[in-house]
């Protein structure tokens, strides 16, 4: 039996962004289709070394992919020198039941996030978008960055933080890896307003609970990802742009889960019915954008579906190239 070890630097030698968003529209669709099996992730406190460990595990197949990520959350790593939010992506053979593959969960976790805005971006935004603001400058940034301008293109992206120090490093790396060789100018923004100026799409990927930035000052022809909300308090997006907007998801479970979405619907200004998921547009069986007037926005609070099917294509891909450790026992 043998069990190919995949770390970051494998993964990004194999797979692009652009495959990954094909990954992600793939399991959007096979999840809009029901032909999934995701069931709810456990959660296992250890409450003497104040961890908690989540396990995301499902069964897509469409795509033969079977397997389980861990996230642990453990804040008191930072003081051994580890990250504090470990995640491992364990893959299962499905003819077999053999734990075939290891990936990082990290970087999994960070390459299907972006891919998946990248995806809603490329289903939902104008073709001729060429401004894009960023909110948000973290770990989760980067790909923010690099989905969006793989598909659409885009020349400037106006990046705000909190932060700025941590935004004006980032720009630095950024201009540096995607720059040049993207034509692309990134910049930082000072204020919420001048990230805002001229913006075609819009992603926000923060912790914040309160909107980000003025709603109304959106083009009224804009596309938004709410890419940070992941509990019912957290709401970074303006409800006057999720009120105003034609809405879509990537799994039903964010209706559930997500402040931007649970806000509005309880004060009464945006129904539940008229959200859709993406997946189904793909399927045909609901519109995208119907016109170059109409703004749109898309919510994830993410789902196994879409580290599966990313994990499954990305295994196949290191086993053709043959990189990675296989280890034998």
């Amino acid at each position: 039996m043998s069990i190919l070890i995949l770390n970051r630097e494998d993964m990004k030698q194999v797979f692009t962004m652009k495959e990954a968003i094909i990954a992600c529209k793939d399991a959007l669709q096979a999840y809009s289709e029901g032909n999934v099996t995701i069931p709810l992730r456990a959660n296992l406190s250890i409450s003497e070394f104040d961890g908690h460990n989540l396990y995301m595990y499902g069964y897509v197949p469409a795509a033969e992919a079977l397997g389980v990520k861990i996230v642990s959350v453990y804040p008191k790593n930072i003081e051994k020198g580890i990250t504090s939010v470990p995640a491992t992506m364990v893959l299962v053979d499905a003819h077999t039941g053999v734990v075939c593959g290891l990936m990082d969960g990290t970087y999994l976790t960070c390459l299907r996030t972006g891919a998946v805005a990248g995806a809603a971006t490329d289903i939902l935004a104008r073709k001729e978008s060429t401004v894009f603001a960023l909110f948000g400058a973290g770990g989760q940034a980067e790909s923010q960055l690099e989905a969006v301008i793989t598909v659409r293109p885009i020349e400037k992206v106006n990046v705000y933080d909190i932060n700025l120090e941590r935004a004006q490093e980032f720009v630095k790396t950024m201009n540096q890896k995607f720059g040049q060789r993207n034509k692309v100018q990134i910049v930082v923004a000072a204020t919420p307003e001048e990230a805002l100026k001229d913006a075609d799409i819009i992603t926000a990927v923060t912790t914040s609970s309160n909107a980000l930035f003025d709603g109304s000052m959106v083009k009224p022809n804009a596309h938004i990802n709410g890419m940070g909300s992941y509990t019912p308090a957290m709401a970074e997006i303006d409800e006057f742009i999720v009120c105003n907007s034609k809405v879509y998801v990537d799994t039903a479970d964010a209706i559930k889960e997500s402040g931007d979405l649970i806000q509005p619907i309880e004060k009464g200004c945006l129904d539940k019915n008229k959200i859709q998921e993406l997946g189904m547009v793909l399927l045909n069986k609901v519109s995208a954008r119907e016109n170059d007037k109409q703004m749109t926005f898309f919510e994830s609070t993410g789902s196994a579906v879409l580290d599966l099917v990313t994990a499954q294509r990305i295994f196949q891909a290191a086993k053709e190239k043959r990189i990675g450790k296989m280890i034998e026992f």
